[in-house]
């Protein structure tokens, strides 16, 4: 058994994906590379066959019709051999010498007999442009090296939550959950972390700058002109995720809190999106939203009510509209995203 499998859901990939591979291959033999080619119509799939032809024990090409990032996950973890599961999208990449003592802490984790169900590490936002590049961070509410629960799992900040691009879970697990994300979709990555975290008990977090987010292609799916004109996807997930928050068996008060937290995010940036574009038909569906989220958590509809993240989108009338755009604008500058 491989130690981790890393999927590269690649969808017309062929400029960029080559960097993405190659920060992936110094793993050596204990990392098994599936390179998943969804229905590209450039030379992806010309680029996965060579790489698979010249590393064949460690890089395995698949090719599927186009199902979408969310179908290109799920044929990742499908075929995934490994003991660990990582995601790594096309366009990114990770930091050699973080990743290699990634390797090696699992390897003493795994010899030990200690398996974990996430191992969690930073991820830089690789904005194109920007002077300042913000890195997530968790050492102020997780310990470092060390097996951790969720009993020592400290408050998340405000815009601090865990994305794709920060952990690594059990393979088995994600088979053990469920997951399934839906075809065609995109904004899908907040499912998938956002859905195992109820099966999650044993956590290991590294204080370390692994994978390089990066953003600056015109087309890229969280450039915020393309998150407007997909916001019902956007709005699509940001439901799911709600409902698969109604249907947990949580005990862990932490685990609450954080999942409370990262639906509030989510649910924040739907609702500025929609006020952002302006429309009269998006501003029906942010109260549609609204109405959703008191009628199915009104927990998180109390939070969006009377927090502060919350009171910024419900700002009344057109003046209010473009005080919650105006401090959307500084927390990008602030985090970096988008």
């Amino acid at each position: 058994m491989k130690l981790l499998s890393v999927a590269i859901p690649c969808y017309n990939s062929a400029e960029y994906m080559r960097y993405c591979i190659e920060s992936l291959l110094p793993g050596g033999e204990e990392v098994e590379i599936l390179i998943v080619n969804d229905g590209s119509s450039d030379k992806t799939a010309e680029i996965a066959d060579a790489y698979e032809a010249q590393y064949p024990t460690i890089v395995k090409a698949i090719h599927q019709e186009n199902g979408g990032h969310g179908q290109a996950v799920n044929t990742g973890i499908q075929h995934a051999s490994g003991l660990y599961f990582k995601v790594v999208d096309s366009d990114d990449w990770v930091e050699i010498r973080a990743y290699l003592k990634i390797l090696e802490t699992l390897r003493k984790l795994t010899s030990g007999q200690e398996l974990i169900d996430a191992f969690l590490s930073n991820f830089v936002y690789e904005k194109v442009g920007a002077k300042y590049k913000k890195t997530m961070k968790y050492d102020n509410v997780m310990p470092e090296n060390r097996v951790f629960t969720w009993d020592e799992v400290g408050h998340f900040r405000k815009g601090q939550y865990i994305l794709m691009h920060s952990v690594i879970y059990r393979t088995a697990l994600l088979h053990e959950c469920g997951l399934e994300l839906p075809k065609h979709t995109f904004y899908v990555d907040n499912l998938y972390v956002f859905t195992p975290l109820e099966y999650v008990k044993k956590m290991y977090y590294m204080d370390v700058d692994f994978y390089r987010y990066f953003i600056g292609r015109e087309d890229q799916s969280v450039q915020e002109q393309v998150m407007i004109k997909r916001i019902d996807q956007q709005i699509k997930v940001n439901k799911l995720m709600i409902e698969t928050a109604g249907q947990m068996q949580v005990e862990h008060e932490a685990l609450q809190n954080y999942l409370l937290r990262h639906l509030e995010i989510v649910t924040v940036v739907s609702a500025i999106l929609l006020i952002r574009s302006g429309t009269v038909e998006n501003l029906a569906k942010k109260k549609e939203l609204m109405d959703y989220v008191k009628e199915h958590d009104f927990r998180l509809y109390k939070s969006l009510k009377y927090g502060v993240m919350g009171r910024l989108i419900n700002l009344p009338g057109r003046a209010g509209r473009k005080i919650s755009v105006g401090a959307y604008k500084i927390s990008q500058r602030l985090v970096g995203f988008n």
